[in-house]
């Protein structure tokens, strides 16, 4: 093998072993959390759900996601697992009708238009198409929904819909006991939240920082464009 496929061969080992260690990590704070509730929104495929019940994860899993192709796929992933529930809807802060931009890798797509910051680094993820969705908010489907007591979690993947998603969750937010996003270091989508407006946020709301790992970079440059940032409830 060359030297040059020995590099690729170790830096994609490393990143196998970094998804690893993060996975675990998760998986630990959801135990240590007592989490028995897990909001997957911006499920894609369902890869989100699969993660943390590689991981040991055993409570209930309702994941949200608009697209077709994406939700057929996400239906067949969760098919045989009798505590993950899906639905078909986008989440914001009302409720709505939209247009979302469809990338070319799916899951690029998002409601806000893509910056050249994003598709330069990652011209795969241009937009190819739109599709109308229905969008909804967190607490009106939550609103009547039976699910046993416990503390509740939630992933939020919208590509820059973070803020929105958010504004339509309040009252669930008080069953909440931390929350994962997705952060851009540097503008990608156009409206969409910089790191230091998650972080902001998230402390109005009662959550601090718990861990931050690194996501999308341009392959370029190597400059880090993403992170994901696990925020727990501030409980002094």
């Amino acid at each position: 093998m060359s030297f040059k496929g020995n590099v690729n061969r170790l830096f994609n080992r490393a990143g196998y072993s970094l998804h690893r260690l993060y996975g675990a990590r998760r998986s630990d704070l959801l135990k240590r959390l007592s989490i028995g509730l897990v909001f997957d929104v911006g499920a894609a495929k369902g890869s989100y759900g699969l993660e943390i019940r590689r991981h040991g994860y055993v409570g209930e899993i309702v994941s949200f996601e608009p697209l077709d192709a994406a939700y057929g796929l996400l239906l067949t992933t969760s098919k045989n697992d009798p505590k993950w529930t899906t639905v078909k809807t986008a989440l914001g802060e009302s409720k709505s009708k939209a247009v979302i931009n469809v990338a070319g890798n799916s899951d690029s797509s998002s409601l806000l238009p893509m910056l050249s910051t994003h598709s330069n680094a990652a011209p795969q993820a241009n937009y190819v198409g739109t599709q109308e969705v229905n969008v909804e908010t967190l607490d009106f489907l939550m609103e009547g929904q039976l699910y046993a007591p416990s503390n509740r979690f939630i992933k939020i993947d919208t590509q820059g819909f973070e803020k929105q998603v958010l504004n339509g969750a309040m009252r669930t937010l008080a069953s909440v006991v931390a929350v994962e996003l997705e952060m851009s270091l540097v503008p990608l989508y156009e409206g969409g939240m910089l790191i230091s407006e998650c972080i902001d946020l998230m402390a109005s709301l009662g959550f601090v920082p718990h861990w931050l790992e690194p996501g999308f970079r341009d392959p370029t440059t190597q400059q880090l464009l993403q992170m994901d940032g696990i925020f727990v409830r501030n409980s002094d």
